[in-house]
C-alpha cells in the first residue's frame, strides 16, 4: 500500500515521502496513529494544502521533546529485581519497567517510547535509548540491583558479582585453611584415652 508519511518514520521516510508499505503495517500502526495517508490523488491535494501547517507542528512537537529530553538526557534509574548467584535475574526488564522507573521519578516517558534491543536479563549498569520523537532520542541509565545496597556500589563503579565470588572463593580457602590447621578430625579433638 503506498501511503504519505505526516511524520518521520523509522525505516520509511521522512515527513512528505510517498513510501510503499506492507498493507497491516499501514492499517494497524500508520493510518490509526496518524503518521499516514493513503497515497492517492484527493489526499495527495489534501497534504500540500496542510504541508506547511503539518510541519510547523511537527517542529512544535520536536522541539517539545528536546526540551523534555533535555533533563531525561543522560539520568540514572535504580530498579531492584531479584536475581541468581551469577546476576541473572528472576525474568527481565522490559519497557514497561523503565516506563514505570522514569515516570515514578517524574519524567514523562510512554512504554512505546523505550527502545530495547534486547531485554535486560543481568544484573549491572545498562544505558537504554528513548526515543522522545522520530527525531529526538535520549539515552539514560539503569542501575538493576538486588538490594539498594548492591545498586550503591553498582553506582560506584564496582562489579558486585565478581565482588561476590572474589568473597566466597576467599571465604573457601579460609575454611580450607581453618581445616588443615587442626580442624575437624584431628587427634588433639578426641584426646588419647
Amino acid at each position: 500500500m503506498k501511503v504519505i508519511l505526516l511524520e518521520r518514520v523509522e525505516g520509511c521516510g521522512a515527513l512528505g515521502d510517498v513510501v510503499s508499505v506492507k498493507d497491516g503495517f499501514a492499517r494497524n500502526y500508520l493510518l490509526p496513529r496518524k503518521k499516514a495517508l493513503r497515497a492517492n490523488r484527493a489526499n495527495e491535494q489534501i497534504f500540500e494544502v496542510q504541508r506547511a501547517e503539518i510541519e510547523a507542528r511537527n517542529i512544535k512537537a520536536r522541539e517539545q521533546a528536546a526540551k523534555g529530553g533535555e533533563k531525561l538526557d543522560g539520568s540514572s534509574y535504580i530498579l531492584i529485581r531479584q536475581a541468581g548467584e551469577s546476576g541473572q535475574l528472576y525474568g527481565s526488564v522490559s519497557g514497561r519497567d523503565v516506563a514505570d522507573a522514569v515516570q515514578a521519578e517524574g519524567g514523562k516517558v510512554e512504554r512505546a517510547m523505550v527502545v530495547l534491543d534486547k531485554p535486560i536479563k543481568s544484573l549491572g549498569m545498562h544505558e537504554v535509548k528513548i526515543r522522545l520523537h522520530p527525531e529526538v532520542s535520549v539515552t539514560i541509565t539503569l542501575n538493576i540491583a538486588r538490594s539498594q545496597d548492591e545498586a550503591d556500589r553498582q553506582a560506584r563503579g564496582e562489579n558486585i558479582i565478581a565482588a561476590q565470588f572474589e568473597e566466597d572463593r576467599a571465604q573457601a580457602e579460609q575454611a580450607q585453611a581453618d581445616m588443615l590447621e587442626g580442624g575437624a578430625g584431628s587427634q588433639a579433638d578426641f584426646g588419647e584415652g
